[in-house]
């Protein structure tokens, strides 16, 4: 997640270690990388220009604090300044009504209907009770999707008559009564381009749901014509905030940066994988930790939180500190890993993360580990101990997977319980507090 912005404010950065305080001269290089970093990320203009003026004005000529060295404190000043572009505060959807309605729009291929369900799937998981509306009738297989996802994440979808819109959503309304619905999502039509006859079927759709809530969905990987579409679409519909989709993409940050400010209005959630759980609030503080390579902490352990169940940690743990793990134990937690999303996610919120983009990270490791030992029998997974060189040939073609695979697999089994043993109960304490016992990502 922008990488090329990370790297170029790093560069600025570094032209400030080493100073005994920020000064007008020593500034002025640091302040022309930031300047060309955010106009390479396709930040609005105008946008840059107020943005490197309030960073001037609060670095030239500060001292030093005790606690800062003056590259610290100029991150920190255009870290404050990155939170204040971005809306300073994380922003909730505002549920006013019963059902509250909650109307998705935007352009064709933006990930609309994805984005319908995944938030379906982040509100029933809070406890709501959900209703999907399928809207769209005149992309293709929209439908279908919708109805697809819906059956995946456990929420219903109404349909209609599947071709009239406006009808769709009057029979969903009584629908959503009758069901006692808490939260109806209507996935309306998107098209390729802004038309009238468009605009004017959504004016007609909110005046008939009156909804809470009106999120505009934005590709991020765009650029500035996104940003000048959500305008087109704000100024129409008063939309209540944003979903940017594709952030994991190679994005380069100037939807993220200038929406806000040219539109007024937040943006709520960001996408960053195609699975349904692909969905995180939108945290201005953490995004610009993220954008000065400083990690996001506290999303990986909310992730961590929402995969890993506390009793299990504990179970785990107690195994771990006995090195009575098995193969069924280990397939467990790469279940739990696979949930948290990809390896690159994962570690681009470690701090430092950036760092690490060169780093051959292979997606396709869990899955091939995991059809391993998916090929043992129960027996062979409780006591790798019994499995001979004509069991590893077994295994191997059940899985499809090399002979040497399966031979590593064992033999960093074995490493990790051997290490286990080593370790003394205060390691393996700290190990459970941090994400309640699991296997290194090393493994």
């Amino acid at each position: 997640m922008f990488e090329n912005l990370q790297e170029k404010m790093s560069k600025a950065f570094k032209t400030l270690k080493g100073q005994g305080k920020i000064t007008e001269k020593n500034i002025k290089s640091a302040i022309k990388m930031v300047k060309l970093s955010l106009l390479e990320a396709d930040v609005n203009y105008k946008i840059v220009k107020d943005f490197i003026k309030k960073v001037r004005e609060k670095a030239t000529g500060e001292e030093v604090m005790k606690s800062l060295t003056p590259d610290q404190q100029f991150i920190k000043i255009v870290k404050d300044e990155l939170i204040k572009l971005m809306g300073e505060q994380n922003k909730k959807l505002n549920f006013v009504h019963r059902p509250s309605y909650v109307m998705m729009v935007g352009l064709q291929g933006s990930g609309k209907t994805t984005t319908a369900a995944k938030l379906s799937r982040k509100l029933k998981s809070e406890g709501r009770k959900v209703l999907l509306v399928a809207a769209d009738v005149y992309r293709p297989a929209a439908i279908d999707q919708l109805e697809i996802l819906g059956e995946e994440i456990g929420v219903e979808v109404f349909t209609g008559d599947r071709k009239h819109p406006e009808k769709i959503v009057r029979k969903a309304q009584k629908e959503a009564v009758a069901k006692n619905i808490d939260v109806v999502i209507l996935d309306t039509a998107g098209r390729l381009h802004i038309d009238g006859e468009m605009m004017e079927e959504l004016d007609r759709i909110k005046e008939m749901a009156t909804p809470d809530e009106i999120l505009m969905v934005i590709d991020s990987m765009i650029g500035q014509d996104a940003v000048n579409t959500a305008k087109v679409f704000n100024e129409r519909l008063e939309v209540t905030g944003f979903v940017l989709t594709k952030l994991d993409g190679d994005t380069r940050g100037g939807v993220a940066l200038s929406i806000r400010e040219v539109t007024g209005k937040p943006i709520k959630y960001v996408g960053v994988s195609e699975k349904t759980d692909g969905l995180e609030e939108f945290h201005p503080e953490r995004m610009a930790d993220r954008i000065l390579g400083m990690g996001d902490m506290l999303t990986l352990i909310e992730k961590l939180e929402g995969s890993v169940d506390e009793e299990e940690a504990k179970k785990m743990e107690r195994k771990f500190r006995k090195a009575q793990f098995t193969f069924d134990d280990f397939l467990d937690q790469l279940e739990q890993i696979n949930k948290m999303g990809s390896l690159r996610s994962i570690i681009e919120m470690l701090p430092g993360g950036n760092k690490m983009k060169n780093l051959d990270v292979d997606e396709d490791q869990l899955t091939h580990m995991k059809a391993v030992i998916q090929s043992m029998t129960a027996k062979e997974r409780r006591n790798p101990r019994i499995i001979n060189y004509s069991r590893k040939k077994r295994i191997a073609r059940g899985s499809g997977r090399a002979l040497s695979e399966v031979t590593k697999l064992l033999n960093n089994f074995n490493q990790m319980k051997k290490m286990m043993k080593k370790m003394n109960k205060g390691k393996l304490s700290r190990m459970g507090n941090m994400g309640g016992g699991g296997f290194p990502m090393g493994f």
